[in-house]
């Protein structure tokens, strides 16, 4: 049975993973607004990806014999100034849940659930390929500049991205 301190953290953090879906699926609508389909294509394989960490969460706690309680997920931002400024946010976000999940790890630590603990470290590990990812987009742009044709070269590498459902274990 998980701990009533370590089950309030989960639900808190899978509200969290259900905003990054939200707010990556936003995004995507805005890249469709500017017809770039590389970068809708990047952002619905995190659509994707966010709904896996999520409920890789949600039947964990369930497992652990917790009750999921789900929250109102806030309304993500709508609008960005350009590709650059989304990835810049991306970024920003994915160092968030990295500090996110590192505060449950802490909570999991405290408490001295050491299955949580495993659990665990797969999303950490995961948040290192999720930073790298996004880090790697936003350089690229930052290459690109103001430079059209590289943007649209841009656009058709990730047009090759694809969604993996992952093992969380």
């Amino acid at each position: 049975m998980i701990s009533e301190k370590l089950e309030k953290a989960f639900n808190v953090q899978i509200n969290k993973e259900f905003y990054s879906e939200y707010l990556y699926l936003s995004m995507q609508a805005y890249f469709e607004r500017l017809n770039l389909k590389g970068f809708v294509n990047w952002m619905s394989v995190q659509v994707q990806e966010e709904r896996a960490h999520a409920m890789g969460m949600f039947d964990y706690l369930n497992q652990r014999g917790g009750s999921v309680i789900l929250e109102a997920i806030e309304k993500p931002e709508v609008d960005w100034k350009s590709p650059l400024d989304v990835f810049e946010n991306v970024l920003k976000h994915e160092e968030y849940v990295t500090a996110s999940i590192n505060e449950l790890m802490d909570a999991a630590e405290e408490v001295k659930d050491r299955a949580a603990m495993s659990f665990l470290n797969w999303y950490l590990k995961e948040q290192v390929e999720e930073e790298d990812n996004a880090g790697q987009v936003l350089a690229t742009l930052k290459l690109i500049g103001d430079d059209k044709k590289a943007l649209l070269m841009l656009d058709k590498e990730l047009a090759a991205r694809t969604f993996v459902q992952p093992v969380i274990e």
